[in-house]
């Protein structure tokens, strides 16, 4: 079903995870590729809001997580909080985060994108498992944006060597009144990565748990 000029709802019957996508404004072998991670609790269609109006270059791609919440509600991993703690489910995440890199294989060999060109956009949990990903896997992903999320610490234990992450891009935006994921997160995050050989574009926003406008236009100029 068309919802724009290049707005296309697609699954392609062999891959991983469910899925929508965006083409490319222009025809082009090989464009750039942007995987979109939404947050807990959402679905692949939350993210993909904005998709109309990002760098035009992109082929964009908004995936679903694989555990589901409720109707059209869908996580990364669950979360148990009965300790009063958050404490995660390492065997969903680690589910996950398997999931995707073979779904994005999936998806170079079906629309061939350019392998050195794959970024990720995540936000909340969307952005933790794109922190995961990233920097674990950096031969794997140019660049990686962080929207209201946070390194997990249980991520830091297998984060690549410095001079692997040397060449990792890095966008980190957060709402300076977040009440989900409070902005220490992202301040946290932004001194870990500059012990990893890593500097960050970083940016904190007036505001909430939310994309405010100033933060995606900072995203889309950062991916421009």
């Amino acid at each position: 079903m068309d919802l724009s000029n290049n707005t296309i709802y697609l699954r392609y019957p062999e891959a991983q995870l469910q899925y929508i996508v965006r083409e490319p404004a222009l025809e082009t072998a090989n464009p750039p590729v942007l995987f979109l991670l939404h947050g807990t609790g959402s679905n692949e269609q939350d993210l993909f809001t904005f998709a109309e109006h990002l760098p035009g270059k992109f082929l964009v791609i908004s995936v679903r997580a694989p555990f589901t919440l409720g109707p059209d509600s869908y996580t990364w991993y669950h979360v148990d909080l009965t300790s009063g703690t958050q404490v995660i489910n390492r065997k969903q995440a680690d589910k996950s985060r398997n999931a995707l890199l073979q779904f994005i294989t999936q998806m170079q060999q079906h629309y061939q994108f350019d392998s050195k060109q794959i970024y990720l956009c995540g936000f909340s949990q969307g952005a933790i498992l794109a922190y995961s990903l990233g920097l674990t896997r950096p031969d794997f992903f140019k660049g990686i944006a962080i929207l209201s999320g946070r390194l997990l610490d249980e991520t830091k234990s297998f984060v690549a060597s410095a001079e692997k992450l040397k060449a990792l891009d890095v966008f980190i935006s957060h709402g300076t009144e977040d009440e989900v994921l409070p902005v220490h997160y992202a301040r946290e995050g932004l001194e870990y990565l500059k012990t990893r050989n890593i500097n960050p574009t970083y940016k904190e926003y007036p505001g909430g748990h939310g994309i405010s406008d100033d933060m995606f236009d900072d995203l889309v100029e950062w991916l421009s």
